[in-house]
C-alpha cells in the first residue's frame, strides 16, 4: 500500500528546489518518503504513546481519513479525519493556560484531526473529540476538549433505525 506526506508547513518546492524528504520504514505501508516540510513535532507527545516526531499520510486523496505515522516507532500509526467533515457543530474549547501556554487565541487557526477507531461493523467506527489533535507551523497538540457534550467514543456512523431515512424522505 502506498503512502504519501500530506501535511507540509513550510515552502515546499516554492523556491525552485525540489523538496527534501527522508525515507522511514513503517511497519503498515512499507518504507516511506516523507516531506521533511511535513514532519509534525509534538513535544509533550500524544496521550498514551511515545515519540514526537509524526507525519499525516494519506492511502487515497480522496478519502476523508489520514494516518498519523510515527516517524520513531514504526509499528504506531493511528487512523484520524478531520472532525469538521462529519461534525457540523464542533468546536475545541481549551482551558485558558492550555491556549495561553500554546499561544492559540479565539482568532488562532489550526489544523484539527480526531483518532478514529475502527470497526468491521461501520455503525461501531469512532471518534475521540474529547482529544483532538491541533495542529499549527509543524507542531503538534494533543490536548483535552473543555467542550460540553463531547466523548471519547462517538460513533462516526450513528446507526439508523429501519426505515429511518425512508420515513425522513416521505
Amino acid at each position: 500500500m502506498n503512502a504519501t506526506s500530506v501535511y507540509t508547513h513550510g515552502t515546499a518546492g516554492y523556491d525552485g528546489h525540489e523538496p527534501e524528504t527522508e525515507t522511514y520504514a513503517t511497519s503498515r505501508f512499507g518504507p516511506v518518503d516523507v516531506l521533511v516540510d511535513s514532519i509534525i513535532e509534538f513535544p509533550d507527545g500524544l496521550i498514551g504513546l511515545g515519540g514526537s516526531r509524526y507525519a499525516l499520510l494519506s492511502t487515497d486523496a480522496k478519502s476523508p481519513f489520514l494516518w498519523l505515522q510515527s516517524l520513531e516507532n514504526e509499528a504506531i500509526a493511528l487512523p484520524v479525519t478531520n472532525p469538521h467533515r462529519f461534525f457540523q457543530n464542533f468546536a475545541v474549547e481549551l482551558m485558558d493556560a492550555d491556549a495561553e501556554n500554546l499561544g492559540f487565541d479565539d482568532g488562532t487557526a489550526a489544523d484539527v484531526y480526531v483518532t478514529v477507531t475502527a470497526s468491521s461493523v461501520i455503525s461501531e467506527i469512532t471518534v475521540n473529540l474529547k482529544a483532538p489533535i491541533l495542529i499549527r507551523d509543524g507542531r503538534g497538540h494533543q490536548l483535552i476538549n473543555q467542550r460540553d457534550g463531547v466523548a471519547v467514543k462517538t460513533p462516526l456512523f450513528p446507526a439508523q433505525p429501519p426505515g429511518a431515512s425512508a420515513a425522513a424522505a416521505a
